[in-house]
């Protein structure tokens, strides 16, 4: 009998025929599923059985969806990807900003789900792991000796340039809304100069990307903000 360890995930979701889809799926790919069909009953079970990773659906009948992660936040940094059907970037946003990692709107398709869920429970791993270099793709970051390599070629970066690129190297596969990023690099007092954050991005992307018109790695999200892509580079057989 094996005993690996499934990651568990707390459905949070008062409509069945979404809560019988996303079971059978999770359990396909060998998820351990739990279900709360309610804000309150979902901030006890959080408590209770200590999931990996929650899926949350904003529009539930008791609380509100972001009175819940903002309770969870209160104690617990377990990733939470929000299920929204609402195309209302605000809604997503206030969601993002008291909390949640990511979001992916309804209806979704299962392999975008899965890799969201991917990112955030590895994200969520390499918090505390407290790694000497990230790698993504053809970028790799020396913690260590704050270098920067594309490809194997050593890039010069400016100071925030490089914890620009370290925050979504961290995160990567993660949504940021600008807010974040602002917060999180320029500080709180920052968090509105979205035009400041475009032009940073511009000359990050101008250096790593290869037709920054067309990034590949950095994507912009229209309206809440960007996202890293994850990405793997194919293994090649030693020589």
């Amino acid at each position: 009998m094996s005993h690996e360890k499934k990651n568990t995930i707390l459905i949070v979701d008062d409509e069945p025929q979404i809560l019988k889809m996303l079971n059978i799926y999770l359990n396909a790919v060998e998820f351990k599923v739990e279900e709360a069909n309610t804000g309150k009953q979902a901030v006890r079970m959080t408590t209770s059985i200590k999931p990996d990773l929650i899926l949350l659906d904003l529009g539930l009948p008791d609380i509100d969806g972001k009175e819940v992660i903002a309770s969870i936040r209160e104690w617990s940094q377990v990733p939470i990807i929000v299920l929204s059907v609402r195309s209302n970037d605000e809604e997503i946003i206030a969601a993002l900003d008291a909390g949640a990692d990511d979001y992916v709107t309804k209806p979704f398709g299962a392999e975008v789900l899965l890799s969201r869920i991917k990112a955030n429970l590895r994200k969520s791993a390499i918090r505390e792991a407290g790694e000497p270099e990230l790698l993504n793709g053809p970028l790799r970051m020396d913690l260590v000796r704050h270098e920067v390599f594309l490809n194997g070629e050593k890039i010069a970066l400016t100071p925030k340039e490089y914890d620009l690129l370290r925050y979504f190297i961290v995160n990567r596969g993660k949504m940021l809304t600008h807010r974040q990023i602002l917060k999180e690099i320029w500080g709180p007092a920052h968090s509105e100069d979205m035009q400041y954050l475009r032009v940073y991005i511009g000359q990050v992307r101008e250096k790593i990307e290869n037709d920054p018109s067309h990034p590949s790695l950095i994507i912009t999200e229209p309206g809440i903000g960007y996202r890293m892509e994850t990405v793997t580079l194919p293994v090649t057989a030693a020589a």
